[in-house]
C-alpha cells in the first residue's frame, strides 16, 4: 500500500502506521492525510484476524500539529456541508482503529496540539516520552475553532463536564506528567527509542482482557465523572455557564460557545451522537469569517513574528548580557524586572539611587506575590532581584551591550541622557529610546553612532503586555534592528519592527482611537454611550477611560510638542475635534487624567470609578440623534484607516507586524484578527464602500485615497 502521508507495516502481528507527511516538517490533517489514513483504516480492518495490536508512531520530531489550516483558510460559508462530510469520515477511520477490538497503542515522541492531540486519542493506552518542552491539548478555541475530532466527546466522557472545561473551553495546554496524573497519558519514558518496546510489551500484556482493547467511555459499565448534565450539582452550575461565558465573549467570540453547547448536548446523548454534535458545530466555525480571522493572525501572522519574518536575516543570533535603563519610573522598572526575569543583568539608573531602589522594589513586590503563593522559591527570588543593580552613577553603566532610555517624554532631557550614557557602552553596543511618540531620527541626533539608534517602545505594564515596538531611525543599520529584535524574544516578548514616524505605527492608530471616542463626546453623544459600545465591539476598554489612565495631559503635551515640531519646519498642525476637546478638558477644565485625580472619570477611594458628573452637563446635547452602528464603525474603523495608511507610507512594512502590533500593542479586538484582517476579512472593496459613509458623515479620518486601496490589495495574503 502505497501512501504520501503514513506508512502501514504489519508485522508478527502488530500493525504500524507511522505519520510522515512527506515535504511538510511537521504532520497535518491535509486532504491527502484524510484520504491516506481511510484507506489505512480500512486495511486495518481487512487484517484484523491477524492483529494482536496497532502502534500509531510519528517519524517527525513532534507527534502530530493537528488540521490544515490553510485548507480552513480557503473555505467559503457554502462549503459548510462539504466540511461536514470530511469531518465525519476523518471520525469513522478513527472509530474504525479504535472499535476493531485490538489494543491500540499511541506513541507519543513529541506534541500533539489540536487533531494532533485527538489522534493520540485514538489509542486506548498512551505513551509519551519525558521532555519538558512537549505539549498537549485542544488549542482550537484559541483560533476560533473547536476540537472536532472527537477531542471534546472524548475530553469530556474522561474527565467529566466540569473538570474537562479549562482544556476545552480555555484552551489549557499540559505537559506529560500532567497528562499522565489525568489519566490521559498512561506511561512515560525516559528516550524516543524506548517507546516502541514498551507499546509491544502493552499489547503482549494485553492479549485475552477484553477491556485493554476499549475506552472507558465504550465499555457497559462507563459512569461520566462527576455526573451528566441531569445531576442537579451540574445542571446547577450549567444553568449559569453560558451568562458567565457570555461576559468573557460579549458575543464576538463563537468558539466557545459552541464548545460549551457541544460538551453539554453531547453528555446528554449517547458516544456516537455526541461526536456528529460536534461534528456539526465544527463545520459552522470553520466556514465563518472569525475563524478564519483568527486564524490568520494567531497562527499564521504570530508564527511570521516568532520565526523572524521582520528580522535582517544577515545578523547573526544575539543576546545581550548586561542591559543599562536610563529611569527607573514605571516603564524602566518593568523593563529591568522582564529583564532579570530572563536571567539579564540589569543596570537601573535615576537621578537618586532612592529612586533607582524603589524602582528595584517593583520587581521585589511583583515576585513576592509569586513566593507568598508559592510559585517562586525564595532562593530563586534573591538571584532574580540580584541581577538589578540600583544606582545614581553614570559610570556603573560602563560595559552594558545596550542601555535603554525610559525618561519623560521631552526631547531635550533625552538627548541630555543619550550624551552621558552612550560612551559607557560596551565595543560594539548599542543605544535604545523607550519613547512613544517622538521620531526616533531626530532623538538619534543626540546620539554619535545613530546607525546604533534604535527605538525599542515597550507597553505599560511591562511585565504583562507581549508587544514590544522596534522603530528603525532614517540611519539605524540592519544589525540593529536585529539585535534588537533578538533582545525582544530573548524577553519572551512579540517584536513587531515599523519604521520611524510621529507615534510610529501603535500610538499614532492609538490615538485615532482615543480621539474618534473624544470627538464623539464633543458632538453631544452621551459619554457612557460610547464607552459601553466601544466595550460591545470588542475594545478592553473605553476610550474615555484609556485616555484618563494614560493622562490627558500627556496627550496635551504630544499636541503642544507637535505643534512646535511643525512650526519649526513652518508649517501648522490643525488639531483634531478631539484633540481640541481633550486639551479643553486640561486646560479649562482641570482634568489631566486619573494619576492627577481625575479626568472623565472621578475615582472615589476605595471604590469603582464613575463617568465625571459634569461630563452630561457640560457636553451632552439632548437632542443628538446617534447611530450605535455608527458608533462602534468609528471605533474600528478608524482605527483601521490609520493602519493602512501606515502600510502604505511605508511605517508598517509587513501585514503581520500590522496585525499582531494592533491585537497586543493597542487592544483591536481578536475576533477581528487585527486591523489588517479586518480589512481582508470583509474585503477591500467593502470596506472602502463604508469608509466613504463614515467620511462623508463624520469627516476625512475615514478617507481612503487610491494609494492606500492600491497598498491594501499588494500586500493582501492569500492561502
Amino acid at each position: 500500500m502505497i501512501l504520501k502521508t503514513l506508512r502501514y507495516e504489519l508485522a508478527d502481528g502488530i500493525a504500524t502506521i507511522t505519520f510522515d507527511e512527506q515535504g511538510s516538517p511537521v504532520n497535518t490533517m491535509c486532504l491527502q492525510w484524510q484520504a491516506d489514513l481511510t484507506q489505512a483504516a480500512e486495511q486495518v480492518a481487512k487484517d484484523k484476524a491477524s492483529l494482536k495490536g496497532i502502534i500509531l508512531a510519528s517519524a517527525k520530531s513532534t507527534f502530530f500539529a493537528g488540521a490544515d489550516l490553510k485548507g480552513v483558510m480557503r473555505s467559503k460559508a457554502s462549503d459548510g456541508p462539504r466540511v461536514f462530510v470530511e469531518i465525519e469520515g476523518i471520525k469513522k477511520a478513527f472509530r474504525t482503529i479504535e472499535t476493531l477490538g485490538v489494543p491500540v497503542v499511541s506513541c507519543l515522541n513529541g506534541s500533539a496540539l489540536g487533531g494532533g492531540w485527538e489522534v493520540a486519542l485514538i489509542g486506548h493506552h498512551r505513551i509519551a516520552t519525558a521532555n519538558p518542552k512537549t505539549q498537549f491539548g485542544l488549542p482550537e478555541v484559541t483560533l476560533g475553532l473547536i476540537p472536532g475530532g472527537g477531542g471534546i466527546t472524548k475530553m469530556t466522557r474522561q474527565l467529566g463536564l466540569l473538570a474537562a472545561q479549562p482544556y476545552v473551553l480555555e484552551s489549557k495546554l499540559f505537559g506529560p506528567e500532567e497528562a499522565q496524573k489525568l489519566g490521559l497519558v498512561h506511561e512515560i519514558v525516559a528516550s524516543d527509542d524506548q517507546l516502541r518496546p514498551r507499546a509491544l510489551a502493552h499489547i503482549a500484556a494485553s492479549q485475552g482482557q477484553p477491556e485493554a482493547a476499549q475506552h472507558l467511555w465504550d465499555r457497559k459499565d462507563y459512569k461520566m465523572p462527576g455526573g451528566t448534565p441531569s445531576n442537579p450539582k451540574i445542571a446547577g452550575m450549567l444553568s449559569v455557564a453560558p451568562a458567565v461565558l457570555k461576559q468573557k465573549t460579549r458575543g464576538l467570540y463563537p468558539a466557545p460557545e459552541a464548545a460549551l453547547a457541544a460538551m453539554v448536548e453531547g453528555a446528554m446523548v449517547d458516544f456516537d451522537t455526541a461526536m456528529r454534535i460536534e461534528s456539526r458545530y465544527l463545520a459552522g466555525l470553520m466556514t465563518s469569517q472569525v475563524a478564519r480571522n483568527m486564524i490568520n493572525t494567531f497562527f499564521f501572522n504570530m508564527n511570521s513574528i516568532k520565526g523572524g519574518q521582520s528580522r535582517p536575516k544577515a545578523a547573526p543570533r544575539y543576546k545581550p548580557q548586561k542591559v543599562g535603563i536610563l529611569g527607573a519610573g514605571m516603564m524602566g522598572s518593568g523593563i529591568a524586572y522582564s529583564q532579570a526575569s530572563r536571567g539579564i543583568a540589569s543596570v537601573l539608573k535615576d537621578v537618586s539611587v532612592e529612586a533607582a531602589e524603589k524602582g528595584k522594589a517593583y520587581s521585589h513586590k511583583l515576585t513576592q506575590k509569586r513566593v507568598d503563593k508559592g510559585r517562586m522559591a525564595a532562593d530563586k527570588q534573591a538571584a532574580l532581584l540580584s541581577l538589578i543593580q540600583p544606582t545614581a552613577s553614570a559610570a556603573d553603566l560602563k560595559g552594558c551591550d545596550l542601555i535603554i532610555e525610559a525618561v519623560f517624554e521631552n526631547r531635550e532631557l533625552k538627548a541630555r541622557v543619550t550624551q552621558e550614557a552612550e560612551p559607557m557602552l560596551a565595543e560594539g553596543g548599542f543605544f535604545a529610546s523607550n519613547t512613544s511618540t517622538l521620531p526616533i531620527s531626530g532623538l538619534a541626533t543626540a546620539s554619535a553612532n545613530p546607525s546604533k539608534f534604535v527605538g525599542i517602545h515597550f507597553f505599560s505594564p511591562v511585565d504583562k503586555m507581549q508587544l514590544v515596538e522596534i522603530i528603525r531611525g532614517a540611519q539605524t543599520d540592519d544589525e540593529t534592528i536585529a539585535r534588537a529584535y533578538d533582545y525582544v524574544q530573548a524577553l519572551g516578548k512579540l517584536p513587531i519592527v515599523v519604521n520611524d514616524s510621529r507615534g510610529f505605527y501603535t500610538s499614532r492608530t492609538f490615538g485615532t482611537f482615543v480621539m474618534e471616542g473624544a470627538a464623539m463626546l464633543g458632538e453631544g453623544i452621551p459619554a457612557p454611550v460610547i464607552e459601553n459600545l466601544a466595550m460591545q465591539v470588542g475594545m478592553p476598554v473605553g476610550p474615555l477611560a484609556v485616555l484618563d489612565e494614560t493622562a490627558l495631559s500627556l496627550s496635551v503635551h504630544v499636541l503642544d510638542q507637535t505643534r512646535e515640531d511643525f512650526a519649526k519646519e513652518g508649517k501648522t498642525h490643525t488639531a483634531t475635534p478631539g484633540e481640541l476637546l481633550v486639551e479643553r478638558m486640561v486646560k479649562e477644565l482641570k482634568r489631566p487624567g486619573r494619576a492627577a485625580g481625575g479626568g472623565f472619570y472621578d475615582y472615589p477611594a476605595g471604590q469603582k470609578k464613575v463617568l465625571w458628573p459634569e461630563l452630561k452637563t457640560r457636553f451632552e446635547k439632548a437632542d443628538v440623534v446617534y447611530s450605535q452602528q455608527d458608533i462602534k464603525d468609528r471605533l474600528l474603523y478608524r482605527q483601521a484607516v490609520e493602519t493602512a495608511r501606515c502600510l502604505q507610507e511605508g511605517v508598517l512594512t509587513s501585514v503581520h507586524d500590522g496585525n499582531i502590533g494592533s491585537i497586543f500593542g493597542i487592544g483591536f479586538p481578536a475576533w477581528t484578527g487585527g486591523a489588517l484582517q479586518f480589512i481582508y476579512g470583509q474585503g477591500v472593496d467593502a470596506f472602502a464602500k463604508r469608509c466613504a459613509e463614515l467620511a462623508g458623515l463624520y469627516g476625512a479620518g475615514f478617507a481612503l485615497t487610491a494609494d492606500v486601496m492600491a497598498s491594501l490589495k499588494q500586500h493582501q495574503p492569500v492561502y
